[in-house]
């Protein structure tokens, strides 16, 4: 099995260390500390050893800061954490909605004018520390740079990753890495620029047609690359790890610490990503009077693109992962149907998410799950993110929604899919909202629009049918996903703040929710693809696009209340159950075909 059920973190465990983290600030000379929750790479997952947001504060999500002062400890937290954050964290840390209340904003307020606040240049990028500054201006608190003020104290800290890298087959990338550099030179030439500094580990091994297992279910190679407008490659990073590889002659390897001399040695202008670039690399350029050109990281939207031999491995995939989440829901519809019957039967959280993994196993392709599966029943369903633990494993009551958020890394396709089943009867108000969340669900799916449009105009279609109801949830409408990559991947998503054109190839999450706190979640998530729209009758003739549905798996239709749903949104819901069918009912077990047929029986 790949995910584990322990917690690692401790609620009690955060005082004593706010404690010593204070004191040693106070021997520095600063009044206070910014720790984030990202690591050298910039990248939304880190190792185990770079996990010091979870050390300091106990709260283990993707996404927040802390901010240290001598009398408080904001926690900075957005809406999809914070119910987590009061549960993992001890009352020393005052969580703080953030992006509502900005860092800038909280400071002013709470420190004293000549206040002195220290951060560790690697851990920030110069667009972060450039917002805060212009947020500070006039407040007479200062930021300084300075070395991490956790790693002292952090006597346990685990190695740093070691996992060998491996070569990504160019049948499934679809395109060799040679031509993926020739084309990343051309690029810098054309904006006059002599090279890139790389520090995303998603860009690297896309870049270079790599593998590597340095972080937890995200198959990368965690190192730095400074590529040239010749198409030579300097990548640092251990060479050990790199042995398997055959390099052809324009990559060459350094280690690590080699990379701060070639910074200084670059001509420029140096093209940076002022969004995902440590600091430390700005001033090292700026130190050594290199010109610098902040620019989108070149390998960003090449790498959304998907070409077609990605999005045929996507579709691969997802039959695959399809007839393991058959399998799992007819197994779960057994163990619901005892439940009712007999009130002792025992199933919980953990089985729940154990079994799902079992059958993704059965396949022989999976390589890990995409991400820790988050296995909500009840009231945890209500915790965005929630990860079962062994101390918050709970067991399933009749009436539960049972909300399971998963996916699978396959060398053809990274997959993630949320389902929200009915645990026997529910009640009106559950199926309401339930009907809401497919609603703008089906929304989005059918959705034609014109070239140039981003997710920030698709957004709000989603939330429609929930904000007629005064409803609304605190996370984006969808995210990009990899091709054997992250399963969040950037820039493409739908949310109210994406201006990135949508075009074809790009994968992305269509998952509107809605969560009661205490009492229940629903999520209902399928991954679509940006494909060339089909110009309806009487049409403009303008360049339309559409989206391709991959996700294969029936929608708990004992969930929807049907008098809410349109004839449209009806036949939507009824093709795509006899497109599942179709699909997935020659490939899975007798009793799981049996299981489908009725469940995907038309409305």
């Amino acid at each position: 099995m790949f995910q584990t059920y322990t917690s690692n973190t401790r609620p009690e465990d955060g005082p004593p260390r706010l404690a010593a983290l204070r004191a040693k600030l106070d021997k520095a000379g600063v009044t206070g500390y910014i720790q984030p929750r990202a690591d050298v790479h910039q990248g939304e997952y880190v190792a185990p050893c770079d996990e010091r947001l979870a050390w300091l504060t106990g709260f283990t999500g993707s996404a927040g800061f802390c901010i240290v002062l001598p009398d408080c400890a904001g926690l900075f937290v957005d809406g999809r954490y914070r119910v987590q954050a009061k549960l993992q964290c001890a009352p020393v840390f005052t969580p703080v909605n953030w992006p509502e209340i900005k860092p800038a904003e909280w400071l002013r307020k709470a420190c004293p004018e000549g206040a002195i606040i220290g951060f560790d240049p690697w851990l920030h990028t110069p667009d972060e520390i450039e917002t805060l500054e212009k947020g500070l201006k006039g407040s007479g608190v200062v930021l300084r740079a300075m070395t991490n003020q956790i790693d002292a104290l952090w006597s346990d800290r685990p190695s740093p990753p070691d996992a060998p890298a491996y070569s990504h087959p160019e049948a499934f990338a679809g395109l060799s890495s040679l031509a993926k550099r020739e084309g990343l030179a051309k690029a810098l030439r054309e904006n006059e620029q002599r090279a890139v500094v790389l520090t995303q580990p998603e860009s690297l091994c896309w870049l270079l047609n790599i593998r590597g297992g340095d972080l937890p279910r995200v198959p990368v190679m965690q190192g730095f690359a400074i590529a040239h407008d010749d198409g030579r490659i300097d990548l640092f990073v251990n060479p050990d790890k790199t042995t398997s590889i055959a390099w052809d002659h324009s990559v060459h390897i350094r280690p690590p610490e080699a990379l701060e001399p070639a910074l200084r040695t670059l001509t420029g202008p140096v093209r940076l990503d002022k969004t995902t670039i440590p600091l430390q690399i700005v001033h090292l350029l700026r130190g050594a009077d290199i010109e610098i050109a902040f620019m989108q990281d070149p390998c960003l939207l090449p790498k959304a693109r998907k070409t077609e031999a990605e999005l045929a491995g996507a579709r691969a995939a997802h039959l695959r992962d399809g007839t393991a989440m058959v399998e799992f829901l007819c197994w779960l519809d057994e163990q619901a149907l005892q439940l009712v019957a007999d009130h002792e039967h025992r199933v919980t959280e953990i089985d729940i998410a154990q079994q799902l993994e079992a059958y993704r196993m059965a396949t022989g392709a999976l390589k890990d799950i995409s991400f820790d599966t988050i296995s909500g029943s009840g009231p945890n369903g209500a915790v965005v993110h929630y990860r079962v633990t062994e101390n918050s494993n709970r067991r399933l009551m009749p009436g539960d929604l049972m909300l399971v958020d998963s996916g699978g890394q396959y060398l053809d396709g990274t997959t993630d899919i949320t389902r929200t089943i009915a645990i026997g009867p529910v009640g009106a108000r559950e199926a309401e909202c339930f009907t809401r969340v497919l609603q703008g669900m089906i929304s989005i799916s059918r959705m034609r629009f014109p070239r140039g449009v981003a997710g920030a105009h698709l957004d709000a279609l989603a939330r429609y049918p929930l904000w007629l109801a005064g409803l609304d949830y605190d996370h984006g409408t969808g995210h990009g996903v990899g091709a054997f990559l992250s399963v969040h991947e950037g820039p493409q998503r739908l949310s109210r703040i994406s201006t990135v054109p949508l075009s074809e190839g790009m994968i992305l999450s269509n998952e509107p929710g809605y969560y009661a706190e205490g009492a229940f979640g629903i999520r209902i998530e399928n991954l679509l693809a940006v494909r060339a729209g089909r110009v309806p009758a009487n049409g403009d003739a303008r360049d339309w696009l559409e989206f391709e549905t991959l996700t294969l798996a029936p929608i708990d239709r004992r969930l929807i209340d049907k008098t809410m749903l349109t004839n449209d949104e009806c036949a939507w819901l009824d093709s795509y159950h006899q497109r599942v069918e179709s699909l997935l009912g020659p490939l899975v077990s007798e009793q799981a075909a049996r299981w489908l047929k009725a469940a995907c029986a038309p409305l």
